[in-house]
């Protein structure tokens, strides 16, 4: 078995929130993998999940607000030391519930012009690049699946 394929994949759901010209981003705690880095909201789909599930989930367990999961925008792939990490984004929008820093460091509200100001995880930059339409590694929605 090469070592491509004994890499342990990790299948990843974050929201992409946007109100106005600003879009949801929150802080990794001191106490994570990669911390204090930046990411969109969101977490590991577990075996018996769907994305949406997995990704109503999260956001709940990290910001305490309810969602909507709208359409994949973008999956990007970012392989780790250790691990793959495939991420998906979904379009989201808060549906219930006042943001609260659960399990999270912080969270921001920012303007796409303002991201390079954060320093996001590598799988998230690559998702902003992909947002952004820089980048293009990204895959599209349509391959994701």
């Amino acid at each position: 078995m090469t070592d491509s394929e004994r890499t342990r994949r990790i299948r990843v759901v974050a929201a992409v929130v946007q109100q106005g010209d600003r879009y949801l981003i929150t802080q990794r705690r001191p106490t994570a993998l990669l911390p204090l880095m930046w990411e969109f909201p969101g977490g590991r789909v577990e075996a018996d999940e769907t994305d949406a599930k997995a990704l109503t989930r999260e956001v709940y367990h990290r910001l305490h607000v309810t969602v909507e999961v709208g359409q994949l925008m973008s999956y990007v792939s970012h392989k780790y030391d250790r691990y793959v990490v495939d991420l998906h984004l979904y379009q989201c929008h808060i549906t219930g519930g006042e943001l609260h820093n659960v399990n999270v460091n912080n969270h921001a509200w920012v303007k796409s012009e303002e991201f390079d100001q954060y320093l996001f995880t590598p799988a998230d930059e690559s998702s902003v690049a992909a947002l952004l339409g820089l980048e293009s590694d990204a895959t599209s929605p349509d391959a994701a699946d």
